[in-house]
């Protein structure tokens, strides 16, 4: 699908970003509409990351007007489908994130994102892992050390299985030369449902995003043992996981893809677009009000992540018998 130059209003204000995307032409208007797929329900995060886009971009006068439709269901697929399948002449961007490399691979769904275009990673963020305060398990060497004596000693929370949090189970159990076969996985709904099983020692382990469970760290009643980050975070006081010898790593990533066949011309733009969004101090107080990690990649970066990602999820999918 092309995008209608029509559609552009004289195309974008970016002169500002030329810096940030060589070579690009000064245009000269702003995006007159633009609509923004969520393939999820409201209040998740791929609607949450759409609705801030859509902010952004009307508050800094980068689009006069942006659109934001929710498209929910099997684990984004079906957004995915029309959003690839989609006719429409008005430009328009999908969110997309980590949960949607693997859900065409659980889902057995006839498409994925690499039939989209990769725009730009946007934001995104680590996840600890962690256990009760009481807990004899001090350290991820502890975690890994019990499940390779005994695996069914272990039980392991997150979210549904597929998602961020069963993977980054996985990869850590991997990692440490465990098998991953042999997983006591239990696909819990929220955190609100998770945290008190693992703090009456129903779960030994479990994992979620760092600002869902931070606030339990403070009053003492879990305790986080490592963090999917590759380096430690600022100001957050949790040694990763390949500092304790265990080589895993995972951000749960969100970002923008364009549709597959756009143009040239108009990919241009597009960019120009998210490169004055990310620059703009709307956008930067905003990641700073949200306790998102800025996670900016432009397109060419980001299309070659998401290569290496959808190797990576659906191998160790695979291995966790849903690929």
């Amino acid at each position: 699908m092309t995008l209608d130059r029509r559609s552009f209003n004289k195309a974008l204000l970016a002169a500002a970003s030329a810096s940030l995307l060589p070579g690009l032409p000064a245009w000269a208007q702003e995006l007159k509409s633009l609509k923004i797929i969520a393939p999820a329900g409201p209040g998740g995060g791929y609607d949450q990351l759409a609705r801030a886009v859509q902010d952004v971009l009307m508050k800094e006068k980068i689009a006069t007007s942006v659109q934001v439709q929710n498209v929910p269901g099997a684990g984004g697929t079906i957004g995915l489908a029309q959003f690839i399948n989609s006719k429409d002449r008005d430009p328009s961007l999908m969110v997309a994130g980590f949960g949607l490399v693997g859900a065409p691979v659980i889902n057995k769904s006839p498409v994925t994102l690499e039939q989209t275009t990769p725009l730009a990673r946007l934001q995104g963020e680590y996840q600890p892992l962690f256990v009760a305060a009481e807990s004899p398990i001090k350290t991820v060497t502890d975690l890994v050390n019990k499940f390779k004596q005994d695996p069914g000693s272990v039980t392991w929370g997150g979210f549904a299985h597929g998602s961020p949090d069963h993977v980054l189970c996985g990869l850590v159990a991997k990692a440490a030369g465990g098998d991953v076969k042999k997983m006591n996985y239990i696909p819990v709904g929220t955190g609100g449902e998770m945290l008190p099983l693992v703090m009456n020692g129903k779960i030994t382990v479990a994992t979620g995003g760092l600002n869902e469970v931070a606030s339990q760290f403070k009053v003492g009643k879990l305790r986080p043992i490592g963090i999917s980050s590759p380096e430690r975070l600022p100001g957050i006081d949790i040694p990763t996981f390949r500092e304790q010898g265990v080589d895993a790593t995972l951000v749960n990533w969100r970002g923008l893809m364009a549709p597959p066949n756009v143009s040239a011309e108009d990919k241009q733009a597009l960019e120009a677009a998210v490169a004055k969004l990310v620059q703009s101090a709307s956008w930067k107080k905003l990641i700073q009000e949200r306790e998102w990690v800025d996670l900016y990649m432009p397109s060419a970066q980001f299309g070659t992540f998401i290569k290496e990602e959808q190797a990576r999820i659906t191998a160790i999918l695979k291995e966790l018998g849903l690929g």
